[in-house]
């Protein structure tokens, strides 16, 4: 782990967690990807946290996709949504005092779309969201011998619990923002179906379908990490005024 890391349990789970130098007033949960890979190890998303003065925690969330669904390999019982709503958010606030509206969440791939499903579930607790090369459309990845075979019953079934399904067109959150490298060809139609979607709805949001960076790998994942945090940051510091 880098400087700033350390690993603790929250609400019985592994997450690491990350304390800049000055007291932070801003929190970023992160959902990490397939391979459970998280920040801690990771010196761009590090510095820019630090640069912020952004605290964040990683959660560990095994292969559940952070679906309100039982996904035994995380939980015999208590789905990986509950444990971000009930024990993660809240931990930000009694660790830095910082206020859920002041927390947002992004994640990679499993976790970027994980990061988009919850806050539209939940845009008033997280009305600040994004999602680097989410993996909107996770039914295609149904029958591939991923825990998502013990969670749903068939492709459809799959497919009806994606973010895409949970937008509502009058509640939403605020501030979303989404990117995927164009070469990225085994998700970049579900972004661009997300994308038609809000814009069908009238909801706002930003992209960048443009920047490369080699596909679905760590070298585009850094390379969105400053835009990323600091669209994060700038959506925070905008709630935290309208709050006033």
């Amino acid at each position: 782990m880098l400087p700033g890391w350390s690993q603790l349990e929250i609400g019985g789970k592994k997450a690491d967690v990350f304390t800049p130098p000055s007291r932070p007033q801003l929190g970023a949960l992160f959902l990490h990807n397939i391979h459970l890979e998280t920040l801690a190890t990771n010196l761009t998303y590090t510095a820019i946290l630090t640069q912020r003065n952004m605290a964040c925690v990683c959660p560990h969330g095994q292969h559940s996709w952070w679906l309100d669904r039982v996904c035994p390999e995380f939980d015999p019982t208590l789905t990986a949504e509950k444990h971000l709503l009930q024990n993660v958010v809240p931990f930000f606030g009694s660790r830095w005092n910082i206020p859920s509206r002041s927390v947002s969440v992004f994640g990679i791939s499993m976790g970027g779309q994980g990061a988009l499903r919850l806050a539209f579930r939940n845009p008033k607790l997280l009305p600040v969201v994004a999602g680097i090369a989410p993996a909107i459309d996770f039914q295609d990845a149904h029958g591939m011998g991923f825990a998502l075979d013990d969670m749903f019953d068939s492709k459809e079934q799959a497919r009806q619990d994606t973010a895409t399904m949970h937008i509502h067109p009058y509640d939403y959150p605020p501030h979303v923002f989404f990117c995927i490298d164009p070469s990225d060809q085994d998700w970049y139609r579900g972004n661009d179906r997300l994308h038609e979607k809000l814009g069908a709805l009238g909801v706002p949001h930003t992209i960048d379908f443009t920047t490369t960076g080699g596909g679905h790998t760590w070298e585009y994942f850094n390379r969105m990490a400053e835009p990323t945090l600091r669209f994060l940051a700038e959506g925070l510091e905008k709630e935290s005024r309208r709050l006033l």
